[in-house]
């Protein structure tokens, strides 16, 4: 069985003393808690306060970007060495506003994918469709292709540690949400074309859903047998909003 997964991702919002308040708040919140997984991904100028707040406790560091390459003349960005070194145990790749406003591709994910597997950070790699791909039709094969690069190229063993989270973009922040049962038909499909490269091993991968998550609606999903967990954006900034979101995941999980 597929333990379930719940990432908070707390984008471009709080400096150093907020994302550390809140971290304590949420790991204060999720003491004793058992069956779930979860992973704080804070700005990049707050890993250190949320890493000492965490150190001890079973909740995994995430960051939400990095370049593939271990080092080099890449101003601005962190490389995975780097990640490691500050207590990351896990990254998100590929969210659809780093493709959007950051011209991030298909393939350049792939090559984080393959970067973050190499230093055993948890790549939790995201794919969705634009409205217009969906209401062209087109999400299952923007959502194959996606998925297709994102794998290519690692080893299928490897690829037992992958999480794929799928995000329609359409619905990232907007307040609309996919249904439970169309999300878990796409995460079906997920699976399916992670079997063409992992074999077996794609029945390990765990898929998350992510597009404006809330402890109302959690449930909806995590009740569909292909879904693992959420990507949580704006509900990750309310302690108690994500501390409910987990606790639905850790009942949703138990035997």
């Amino acid at each position: 069985m597929r333990a379930p997964l719940i990432a908070a991702n707390w984008k471009m919002h709080m400096t150093r003393e907020p994302a550390g308040r809140l971290a304590g708040d949420i790991v204060r919140g999720l003491a004793g808690l058992d069956g779930v997984q979860v992973v704080l991904c804070p700005p990049a100028t707050a890993l250190d306060v949320v890493a000492r707040v965490l150190a001890g406790t079973p909740i995994l560091l995430g960051a939400q970007t990095m370049h593939w390459e271990t080092q080099g003349a890449y101003t601005g960005e962190l490389s995975p060495p780097m990640l490691v070194d500050a207590g990351c145990r896990a990254v998100i790749l590929g969210h659809s506003e780093r493709r959007r406003y950051f011209g991030e591709t298909d393939d350049g994910v792939g090559k984080k994918v393959r970067a973050a597997l190499a230093h055993r950070l948890v790549p939790i790699a995201c794919v969705g469709e634009r409205l217009e791909e969906r209401e062209a039709g087109s999400t299952d094969a923007v959502v194959v292709r996606q998925v297709r690069a994102a794998v290519a190229g690692s080893d299928a063993e490897a690829l037992s540690s992958l999480v794929v989270a799928y995000e329609p973009v359409w619905a990232i922040g907007t307040g609309r949400h996919a249904t439970g049962r169309e999300a878990d038909r796409v995460a079906a499909l997920i699976r399916r074309t992670l079997a063409e490269s992992a074999g077996p091993v794609a029945g390990r991968v765990r898929i998350l859903y992510g597009g404006s998550v809330t402890p109302g609606n959690i449930g909806e999903f995590l009740e569909q047998p292909e879904i693992d967990g959420a990507l949580v954006g704006g509900a990750s900034l309310d302690a108690q909003a994500f501390i409910a979101i987990a606790r639905a995941a850790c009942r949703a999980g138990s035997p």
